[in-house]
């Protein structure tokens, strides 16, 4: 399992003073850029592998300017072609579950415009990120 760390910012709250609810999604993008980081792909554009084909996110509890949360991320399926990331963010001081996302990726061929078979090398490292 992968864990960030992030701040909420002032400019990512609402007018009722919470966490504006766009900005999780924004927080599920950069624990999945870590990710992918993680696994040793680098952000390069021109040689990228993955689309993302479906994001979600239920929000739990209300979360608050400057409060500090930890992202987790883990993989819960692994098919043919695509994937399935697993979100948690937590309250970093309390681990209250603040909210609950998920992803799926599809190893896809931007020149040729269509998914992939996810090669064998790649599933085996995505299979060390399965959930517990």
């Amino acid at each position: 399992m992968e864990s960030i760390t992030v701040t909420s910012r002032f400019c990512e709250t609402d007018a009722l003073g919470h966490i504006n609810n766009i900005t999780y999604f924004i927080y599920l993008e950069e624990a999945r850029i870590k990710f992918f980081e993680a696994l040793g792909f680098e952000l390069d554009t021109t040689d990228w592998r993955f689309i993302l084909a479906s994001t979600k996110c239920d929000f739990v509890s209300q979360g608050y300017f400057n409060q500090e949360l930890k992202v987790t991320t883990c993989l819960s399926k692994i098919g043919s072609k695509s994937f399935q990331l697993e979100h948690d963010i937590l309250c970093g001081k309390t681990d209250q579950l603040i909210a609950r996302g998920s992803a799926v990726m599809v190893y896809f061929d931007f020149l040729q415009q269509q998914s992939l078979m996810i090669p064998e090398l790649l599933k085996a490292q995505l299979t060390e990120h399965l959930c517990p």
